[in-house]
């Protein structure tokens, strides 16, 4: 099978789509059934070619980025003008029989266009999902009906998570939508042997710093927790666009020494970074489904959030969710998890076991079912389309 995957994001571009696609290609790499092309992008101009593995190449276009984590509307708009050729390109060389878009936009936008000519998957991750984002309510608004046309045409649409799938069919209920969840590499995050709360509890929120993600909350919580004579101390690990007000709030409040601005932390410093940490904590808005939450489970971290997509999944009896938005709710949540030793234990131990459910080699098989089924639909006309359409609506 010969596919061609589409993502304008790939690391060290991007966050959390980029990083499941990455993962995803290295459990493709080697396999003999399958072969994949990627066209992404570069954090410079230029077009490059990057051998994956011998059944995988990375066709990289090269922009004029700004950030590496934060996609400006130029730089989308000249992506798509520079990819679209490539793309062209490709599909016109090989032979290929469906394409894989992560993000219905701006990735789908161009296998979208091509619809006759070739089936295509779209990954909805999040950003790409109409719902709360305040930074792109005018991008909704501006290309809804370009998503609907894209999401109608698509051979298959799936989603991150459950409440993913939810939003996307509040913006488009007619069209029908799978779900496969991100995986966690169980090798690279592991827990701490031995693994008890810290007597300074050591607080972990991991995410691009963005007006969605509410890390002010978190600043507040801490400063209610720190006044109640809890010994704490708060990381926040990424960048973004709120980084400079997040940093003149933490000055302001005058909690330099308990909360710190750890910026964009590199990938292979983020196994200790949650090994050191006690708990993982998120007020986020939106998500499609957390990786930082899934890092953290596998580090054995319990977990307190607020609610958003993705966390029925991934928090049970290894954290809370909580009902109300607040700082208060959240260090009540905190504190409650920390001054039980006992039910720390039990929530570290819960979160690795949950963990152990969500493995990329199963997301990579459920992938390749899903191509085949589609390839097989192509191909086997009326009658098996129709017995591959009610498989799907199972």
């Amino acid at each position: 099978m010969n596919v061609l995957m589409l993502n304008y994001e790939f690391p060290p571009i991007g966050g959390g789509a980029a990083n499941a696609n990455l993962c995803l290609l290295k459990e493709f790499a080697g396999k003999d059934d399958l072969r994949v092309d990627v066209l992404t992008s570069a954090a410079k101009p230029g077009f490059f070619a990057e051998q994956f593995s011998e059944n995988v190449t990375i066709y990289k276009v090269g922009l004029h980025k700004k950030s590496l984590h934060l996609w400006r509307r130029i730089e989308v708009i000249e992506w798509l003008i520079k990819a679209r050729g490539h793309y062209r390109r490709l599909v016109r060389e090989n032979k290929y029989d469906l394409t894989h878009a992560f993000f219905g936009f701006p990735t789908g936008y161009l296998c979208g266009r091509g619809a006759g000519a070739m089936p295509y998957i779209i990954s909805l991750r999040g950003s790409d999902v109409p719902g709360s984002n305040v930074r792109l309510r005018l991008d909704y608004k501006i290309l809804a009906p370009v998503f609907r046309r894209i999401w109608s045409n698509a051979a298959a649409l799936i989603a991150c998570s459950e409440g993913l799938k939810a939003r996307a069919l509040n913006f488009l209920p007619s069209v029908s939508i799978d779900v496969i969840p991100n995986g966690v590499d169980l090798e690279r995050f592991s827990p701490m042997e031995g693994r008890e709360k810290s007597e300074r509890l050591r607080l972990l929120t991991v995410g691009r710093l963005s007006a969605t993600k509410r890390v002010e909350m978190l600043i507040e919580a801490v400063e209610i927790l720190h006044n109640d004579g809890l010994g704490v101390h708060l990381v926040i690990a990424g960048s973004g666009s709120m980084e400079g007000r997040l940093r003149q709030m933490i000055e302001d409040k005058g909690l330099d020494r308990i909360v710190e601005m750890a910026g964009r932390v590199e990938a292979e410093q983020m196994p200790a970074l949650y090994r050191q940490s006690d708990i993982l904590v998120s007020a986020t808005m939106q998500e499609g489904m957390s990786n930082a939450m899934l890092e953290a489970m596998a580090s054995g971290l319990p977990i307190v959030t607020t609610r958003c997509e993705g966390v029925e999944e991934l928090v049970g009896d290894n954290g809370t969710v909580l009902g109300a938005a607040d700082a208060e709710a959240i260090s009540e949540a905190v504190k409650e998890i920390a001054h039980d030793r006992d039910g720390y234990r039990r929530m570290s131990e819960a979160a690795r076991n949950r963990a152990n459910s969500f493995t990329w080699s199963s997301v990579a098989d459920r992938y390749t079912r899903r191509y085949r089924q589609i390839v097989q639909n192509r191909q086997g006309g009326p009658a098996l389309r129709s017995a591959t359409q009610a498989r799907g609506a199972e």
